[in-house]
């Protein structure tokens, strides 16, 4: 057995800065990895999925070209140079962290499957290692819905959606939220036909219905087939193609030439040993951690996708952050401090903060409520971007900002001008009487703020 101040299980955005932090401080460390350096985000969630957006930004503008004065001629897309460029991307980004844990000073790196063997012991291979504190981030992975016939085709998901280097002639999509649309619209303007299937009765349930409205709009003009209401599932094979039935009746179908399977994520905790360490987990198989990321054991603490309380890179990030903080600097940061942030990158993006104006709604508090559309906002129209609004709400009594949806070009980025006013405590008034810079898309916050109304009900409820 070898002993160590902590171990590090996964190598996701929280855990080499915590190794790092902890390896600067004195302690000895293990680090264990059983795949690939840098987990979902670096491999097969942000960096590549991000860098394969902008290729399909690229060719979309270009065939745009009449809109802007020039013609580029006839648009093709070589997926074997996108995914090779996707690839170069990753390798640099993946390589570096593991440059960065195998250097690290009173560290060690270990490749290999990590279980606990008790509470102070977690094995690796043939070896045992022993920590006083241990910390879990091993991240999570598709998660695939039990669909009749969906075990005998040949499904893709947004893990193996990095190995394809062709132009699907039909990509069915089943999954209408975040990664679903990602890649229905990336991969349209790659030049695949495009058909997402929801469940639901509209695209990302969890955001308003303007939003839901907004985004399945721009997806129709860009060719994007969308089908919602979709009930009684059902997937074969025909020949080459892959046909799913999406209606009781079964009448109504779909063909395509390959499937996408987006309905969301589940953690990677089914075989770490959890129960031989005493650590609970929800019904989902999300690690139970309190409001400093402690488990239910003591000395161990579960970080990042495994917890189920943010599935971010950034609230992965900020649970490094507060663990690192309230351990190593004295302090007493926690998660209830931190405000629901997140962006979905569509062309254009939603950046989104707080509360939507549903939740406010059913809150019951006094609200006001301020909108613009993009094609009001001259940075927006002078780049031929006008698809989408910004929108934000506030406490009419307090004056503080409870939310924000930006859909529209810079979205993701302007949205966080909203972010740190929040953080701040700030009134609205402080950001109403900012001077922004001309000609930007954050110039036109101010100006919501300026143009507050009462939160009306919506239209189907007014109609009751």
């Amino acid at each position: 057995m070898t002993a160590y101040d902590a171990i590090i299980i996964g190598t996701g955005q929280a855990g080499p800065p915590l190794a790092r932090r902890f390896a600067g401080a004195g302690m000895k460390i293990a680090v264990i990895e059983r795949a690939r350096y840098g987990g979902t985000c670096v491999n097969i969630g942000c960096t590549p999925t991000k860098t394969m957006v902008a290729s399909a930004y690229a060719a979309h503008l270009a065939r745009r070209g009449a809109d802007y004065g020039f013609s580029a001629g006839e648009i093709t897309v070589d997926m074997k140079r996108v995914k090779a460029r996707k690839d170069y991307v990753v390798g640099l980004s993946n390589r570096a962290v593991e440059r960065s844990v195998k250097s690290l000073k009173n560290g060690h790196a270990y490749e290999g499957h990590a279980r606990f063997a008790s509470p102070r012991e977690v094995q690796v291979g043939t070896e045992t290692l022993n920590a006083d504190r241990i910390f879990i981030n091993v991240g999570a992975r598709a998660a695939v819905p039990a669909i009749p016939g969906l075990d005998q085709v040949d499904y893709l998901t947004n893990s193996s959606m990095m190995n394809v280097d062709f132009l699907p002639d039909h990509l069915l999509i089943l999954g209408g939220s975040y990664i679903g649309l990602e890649f229905g619209q990336m991969y349209r303007r790659f030049g695949s036909a495009v058909t997402i299937v929801e469940i639901g009765p509209r695209l990302i349930a969890r955001e308003d219905e303007d939003v839901s409205e907004g985004i399945a709009g721009f997806l129709a003009k860009e060719g994007v087939d969308v089908r919602l209401n979709a009930k009684c599932l059902r997937v074969r094979t025909e020949g080459r193609n892959i046909v799913m039935t999406i209606d009781c009746g079964g009448t109504s179908e779909v063909r395509g030439s390959h499937l996408l399977v987006a309905t969301g994520r589940r953690p990677n905790t089914d075989d770490l040993g959890l129960d031989r360490a005493g650590i609970k987990q929800d019904a989902r198989g999300y690690i139970i951690v309190d409001d400093e990321l402690r488990t239910s054991a003591a000395g161990v603490w579960a970080l990042g996708d495994c917890n189920g309380r943010g599935a971010f890179t950034h609230t992965s990030w900020n649970d490094y952050q507060i663990v690192a903080a309230n351990l190593l600097d004295g302090e007493h940061r926690r998660l209830s401090d931190r405000i629901p942030a997140y962006a979905l990158y569509t062309d254009p993006p939603l950046g989104r903060v707080g509360m939507t104006v549903a939740e406010v709604r059913k809150g019951g508090r006094r609200a006001l409520v301020g909108k613009i559309g993009m094609e009001k906002v001259s940075r927006a129209f002078e780049k031929g971007e006008t698809e989408g609004f910004m929108q934000i709400v506030v406490d009419a009594d307090t004056k503080q900002i409870l939310g924000a949806s930006f859909l529209g070009a810079g979205g993701d980025e302007v949205i966080h001008c909203v972010l740190d006013v929040m953080y701040a405590k700030a009134p609205y008034t402080v950001l109403e009487r900012a001077m922004h810079i001309h000609p930007t898309v954050a110039e036109f916050v101010p100006l919501i703020l300026d143009d507050l109304a009462p939160i009306s009900e919506p239209a189907s409820a007014a109609g009751e």
